[in-house]
């Protein structure tokens, strides 16, 4: 384990180890539905029936996918974004810099709030209501798993953003102590 990782607090690390968990979840999650999608395709094709329930499993799934493996992509800095400005910025004038990468994590923040906000009525919702997928006599599948993983995933995030922002402000401290 390296020194900055031994530094950091015991929630931070917490935080880190239940993302990386949701990742390799979200991981499984691929693999199982490689393995369900190649069931599917030869059981079409050579006993020409096909596996109830695929496309509402996969429809299902990539929702979870998503949200469970994002927390992952920004902790590790591979989150999708436009930083030509960001990394331009990030040389010539470094507080600058690190403004906007604080307020990019704000921003991402107040999203997943708000994501939270507006998916935990329709969580509760799908709970009471059994919601389901599919069709009846066919195949079913309950939906709230996946508004759970949603507001999993996106409480992973939002974490993941406050965290982003306390090791910025813990790597300054440690840069003015050295200096």
């Amino acid at each position: 384990m390296s020194d900055s990782i031994k530094n950091e607090p015991a929630y931070l690390r917490l935080l880190d180890w239940l993302t990386q968990v949701a990742n390799v979840c979200g991981s499984f999650l691929i693999l199982t539905l490689m393995v369900l999608i190649g069931a599917d395709v030869f059981s079409r094709n050579v006993f020409d029936a096909p596996i109830s329930g695929v496309p509402e499993i996969v429809t299902l799934s990539i929702v979870a996918i998503v949200f469970l493996q994002a927390p992952q992509a920004l902790k590790s800095g591979r989150m999708t974004r436009a930083d030509a400005l960001i990394n331009f910025l990030s040389a010539r004038a470094p507080r600058i810099h690190k403004g906007l990468e604080s307020l990019y994590d704000l921003l991402g923040l107040g999203v997943m709030v708000a994501i939270i906000c507006a998916t935990y009525p329709i969580l509760i919702k799908s709970w009471q209501r059994d919601d389901f997928i599919g069709a009846i006599g066919d195949f079913t599948a309950p939906t709230w798993p996946v508004k759970v993983m949603i507001i999993v995933g996106c409480g992973l995030l939002a974490c993941q953003f406050v965290a982003r922002i306390i090791r910025r402000h813990q790597a300054k401290s440690e840069s003015n102590v050295a200096v």
